[in-house]
């Protein structure tokens, strides 16, 4: 897919310098850019490279002026880094842009769903399924009966969603994602094996929300599961069985959070931490890579170590757990000295 540096120009408001019917095909870094790619200068450590880019569109601030020749055609933007974002995004719209049904796939004839489509091959869709305007539902997936999704949702290749599960607006489930699997619920028995307790409940995801590959969303056992508007979640993350995370909180990937813990909203979790159950934490808390938390967590706290504890705490302390060889051995020293002149 081509674009002219005219028509990349009318999408960002930008002034072009150069050839305004030079074509690009792909993005790329400013310092890798090769004949035919769009990039950007926004960090003037990179100016250099403006000079000898093979890009053939580069966009830069009003603001630049050339100190040497250019052979690249620039569009001048008031934030570069800010259009470029948003030319990858029309860039990624204009990708995903398909509509109507691929065969073979499988909608039960109780399905309601809104205008402009797109169902990719081999993809299922259970029995009264309700699907909104712009659903774009990508092949392999799996919709389970009674699933409710909003206007503008994505489900990718291979993902799941099972049975009464809720996706508001503009919702992005990414491929091997499963919503709605079963909670962990099993109860020990006399004889010492477990028994499954059933999960009735849901998974309720509200609007703008990302889903990363492979996550998985426990439906609840009773009631539901809740990841509240705004929140974005990485790969690889485990959201236990009746979790409720507030808005604008954001994890990192491979972080486990335990059934019926509630987390507050704008919230920044870093990868591989995990999380007891039936805990509160906070509005905008934040919690470094591999921390354990085990106890509920006021607003405002940053956490460090397993079991965490204060991020400055944690510093501080760390400075003495990296020492701790030198100190045993001037107590140890001290020992001994104490002990010969007795």
């Amino acid at each position: 897919m081509k674009f002219k540096a005219t028509q990349i120009a009318e999408i960002l408001n930008g002034d072009i310098l150069g050839n305004p019917d030079v074509e690009v095909d792909k993005l790329s870094k400013i310092e890798e850019a090769e004949s035919g790619s769009l990039t950007f200068l926004a960090n003037l450590k990179y100016t250099p490279f403006i000079y000898k880019t093979k890009a053939s569109i580069c966009i830069v601030s009003h603001d630049f002026e050339p100190l040497q020749k250019i052979e690249t055609t620039l569009i001048k933007v008031e934030e570069p880094y800010e259009a470029f974002s948003k030319l990858l995004e029309y860039y990624n719209q204009v990708k995903l842009r398909k509509s109507g049904i691929e065969q073979p796939s499988y909608i039960d004839e109780s399905v309601q769903y809104g205008e402009d489509i797109y169902v990719g091959a081999f993809a299922y869709i259970g029995n009264n399924v309700k699907i909104g305007d712009r659903v774009k539902i990508y092949p392999n997936a799996y919709i389970g009966d009674n699933v409710t999704l909003g206007d503008d949702v994505i489900i990718f290749a291979g993902s799941k969603i099972y049975s009464e599960s809720i996706l508001g607006n503009n919702v992005v489930i990414h491929g091997g994602a499963i919503i709605g699997a079963d909670g962990f619920g099993f109860a020990p028995s006399e004889n010492g094996t477990y028994k499954k307790v059933p999960q009735i409940g849901n998974v309720i995801i509200e609007n703008n929300v990302d889903v990363g590959a492979g996550t998985t969303v426990d439906r609840a056992t009773l009631g539901s599961t809740i990841i509240r508007e705004g929140v974005k979640l990485d790969n690889q993350i485990q959201i236990a069985h009746n979790v409720e995370i507030g808005k604008h909180t954001v994890i990192a990937a491979q972080t486990g959070i335990a059934g019926s813990t509630k987390i507050g909203e704008h919230c920044v979790i870093g990868g591989q931490v995990g999380i007891v159950g039936h805990i509160q934490i906070g509005n905008r808390v934040k919690i470094q890579a591999q921390s354990g938390i085990g106890r509920n967590i006021k607003d405002d706290e940053v956490l460090q170590g397993s079991p965490a504890i204060g991020y400055s705490d944690y510093n501080k302390s760390y400075v003495h757990f990296k020492n701790l060889p030198e100190l045993v051995k001037k107590i140890n020293d001290l020992e001994n000295n104490f002990q010969h002149n007795e």
